[in-house]
């Protein structure tokens, strides 16, 4: 039933202080989640709020899911959707207490740079998800679907070809680069999961060792992993367990030679339930 479910599709091809990094994918990416959320899953049109280029900005983002959060909390919400398409990064590990790991990091339309390292003020660092997503009620279902990749390791020539794009910036400097080169990541993934809740499931598009693939299908520019996931959530009419959409997403996107395994972090009960 609409109305105590709540949404927030983020799509970002153009990045305000680097042009060059502009993507092709991500707000077809939104419009494809917004759809599937509207025609299978019951959001109605004000259940949903999308942020696309200009409009998602570090403060518009984490402003509409601290939105999120507390209406969850408030017991308006019992089931929350994140989707975020757009380039991931990685930054030295911020709360110090992991010296051999890094951060993974979203890029915001308003990424910037300050001095050797991004801008904490303008890039949205997976700790700061985490200490957000783990007040949110045990009872609230809480999906996410994250379309980025954080690390340059897992690039391959394939990655390369003039119909594909990696969605990774790179630090912005080589003493930002050299302070996470080598180093592993944590995660998202982890980091939903050490909350404890067995109402959190993150969908992201490749391993955090690999690359997101922004490509050209069909004559139109997508994510692939988010592509290949609405095709068979619409092919099925929703009515597919997690388990099985991910087997199937994984299948399309071998088939296409892309190099990512797109990757379902979530307890086993929720892998073998419906997406409606």
């Amino acid at each position: 039933m609409a109305g105590n479910k709540k949404a927030l599709c983020v799509g970002i091809n153009k990045f305000k202080n680097f042009p060059s990094a502009a993507l092709q994918g991500c707000v077809n990416d939104t419009l494809d989640m917004v759809a599937v959320l509207t025609k299978y899953l019951e959001f109605g049109d004000k259940d949903i709020v999308t942020l696309t280029d200009d409009k998602a900005t570090k403060e518009n983002i984490m402003a509409n899911l601290n939105e999120m959060v507390d209406g969850a909390k408030a017991g308006k919400y019992n089931y929350l959707v994140f989707s975020l398409s757009s380039h991931g990064t990685q930054v030295p590990d911020l709360s110090g207490d992991e010296p051999d790991k890094a951060d993974e990091a979203f890029c915001p339309t308003d990424l910037a740079q300050k001095g050797d390292i991004w801008d904490p003020a303008h890039i949205i660092v997976d700790d700061e998800l985490h200490d957000l997503f783990v007040q949110i009620p045990a009872n609230v279902l809480l999906e996410c679907y994250l379309d980025t990749c954080h690390s340059g390791t897992g690039l391959k020539a394939i990655d390369l070809l003039l119909n594909r794009r990696p969605r990774y910036l790179p630090p912005p400097s080589l003493a930002a680069f050299e302070k996470v080169e080598g180093r592993s990541s944590r995660g998202l993934h982890q980091a939903l999961l050490e909350s404890g809740s067995s109402n959190h499931i993150l969908w992201a598009g490749c391993r955090s060792d690999q690359t997101s693939a922004d490509a050209k299908i069909e004559d139109t520019w997508h994510g692939a992993f988010t592509y290949y996931l609405c095709k068979h959530i619409n092919a099925s009419g929703a009515k597919i367990t997690r388990r099985e959409l991910l087997k199937k997403v994984r299948a399309d996107l071998k088939a296409g030679k892309y190099t990512q395994v797109p990757q379902l972090e979530t307890k086993a009960a929720k892998r073998k339930e419906s997406i409606s």
